[in-house]
C-alpha cells in the first residue's frame, strides 16, 4: 500500500524552476531515498511532501492526507528531521525530548526513547556538550517522539565521520524494524545503496529513474587490461559483451552476466597476452552519469 503518493509536482522561485513533475509513490514500510547532488530540489520535494511548502502544481497525499489542506491531521502522523537541524545549546536532552512530545495528542514516553536510542546517560546533557553521533540520535528520537507512521530524514549524515556515518546507518535500519515508513533524502551514493529498498534519481527538478539500488545498477561490468603486444582484438561477438572501447593498447570491455570468462578463453584462444586486467562492477554512479548525461 502506497503512504506517500506525489504526482506532477512543480515549484517555481522568482521564474526558476526548481521542480518540473516530480512523481513518485513510497509502499508502506519502505526506506525510499531521494537521491542526487546539491542543488537538484530534494529537500524542496521532500518540503513539499512535509507541508512545509506550498507546490505551484501537482497533487501529494501522506496516509491519504492533503499536506496542506489536511496539514494538522497529517503532521500527528509523521515525523520529520530537516536538512538544517539546531538546538538552543544550553537546552538538556530530556527538556528537547519533553518539549517535541507537548506537540502532539499522544506522544510517545520520550524516557523509553531515551533508553531506547542509547542517550539515558546523556539525560542531563546540553545539546552543545553532545557529540556528533550523540546529535543525530536525539534528531531521530525527536523525530519518532509523535509515534510517526512515516518519518523524513533529510541528509542526516552530512558532517559525521565515517564511524559515526555507519552507527547512524544502523539507527535508520531499527526505525524501518519498528515498522515505521522512512523517506531519506541523501547525496551519499554508498548511503543509498546500503539503507533503500527503491530509491527516485533526481537531476535538475526532475526524477530521471525510479528503481532498487540494484535495478538501477544493473548487472553490467567493466574489464580492463593492457595489450603486451600489437594484436588485433575482436570482442564484439563474444557472449555478453556489450561494448569495447581502445586508447592504445588499453581495452576497456563492457559486459553482462559472465562476460569476463568468454573474454577470457577467447583472448587465451587467440594466444593474446595481456596484463594489469581488473574487473570492476558498475556503480550508482555510473548509472547516475548514464542516466543524466553528467558526472554526480
Amino acid at each position: 500500500m502506497a503512504v506517500i503518493e506525489v504526482t506532477g509536482l512543480r515549484k517555481t522561485y522568482a521564474g526558476l524552476t526548481v521542480l518540473d513533475g516530480v512523481s513518485f509513490s513510497v509502499g508502506e514500510g519502505e526506506i525510499f531515498g531521494l537521491l542526487g547532488p546539491n542543488g537538484t530540489g530534494k529537500t524542496t520535494t521532500v518540503e513539499c511532501v512535509e507541508g512545509l511548502r506550498r507546490p505551484d502544481a501537482g497533487t501529494i497525499r501522506v496516509l491519504g492526507l492533503d499536506p496542506v489542506k489536511d496539514g494538522r491531521r497529517m503532521r500527528e502522523q509523521i515525523g520529520v528531521q530537516l536538512q538544517q537541524t539546531q538546538l538552543p545549546e544550553n537546552l538538556k536532552v530530556w527538556e528537547a525530548l519533553d518539549l517535541y512530545a507537548s506537540f502532539y495528542a499522544r506522544p510517545r514516553d520520550w524516557r523509553e526513547l531515551l533508553a531506547e536510542w542509547g542517550l539515558a546517560d546523556k539525560r542531563d546533557t546540553r545539546f552543545a556538550k553532545l557529540s556528533g553521533g550523540q546529535k543525530q540520535r536525539l534528531f531521530i528520537a525527536l523525530a519518532l517522539v509523535g509515534g510517526p507512521r512515516v518519518v523524513f530524514l533529510d541528509e542526516l549524515t552530512t558532517g559525521l565521520d565515517p564511524a559515526a556515518r555507519r552507527a547512524t546507518w544502523e539507527l535508520i535500519k531499527r526505525v524501518r524494524a519498528g515498522g515505521v515508513t522512512v523517506v531519506l533524502v541523501s547525496h551519499f551514493m554508498d548511503e543509498v545503496e546500503e539503507l533503500c529498498d527503491r530509491v527516485a534519481v533526481l537531476d535538475r527538478g526532475r526524477v530521471v529513474a525510479i528503481d532498487s539500488p540494484d535495478g538501477l545498477v544493473g548487472d553490467a561490468h567493466q574489464m580492463r587490461f593492457t595489450l603486451l603486444g600489437d594484436d588485433e582484438v575482436e570482442l564484439d561477438g563474444v557472449p555478453g559483451v556489450t561494448g569495447v572501447s581502445r586508447t592504445g593498447n588499453r581495452v576497456v570491455v563492457t559486459g553482462r552476466g559472465d562476460f569476463a570468462t568468454a573474454v577470457t578463453a577467447h583472448l587465451a584462444r587467440h594466444h593474446v597476452l595481456v596484463s594489469e586486467l581488473r574487473i570492476d562492477k558498475r556503480t550508482l554512479e555510473d548509472a547516475f552519469t548514464a542516466l543524466t548525461g553528467r558526472s554526480f
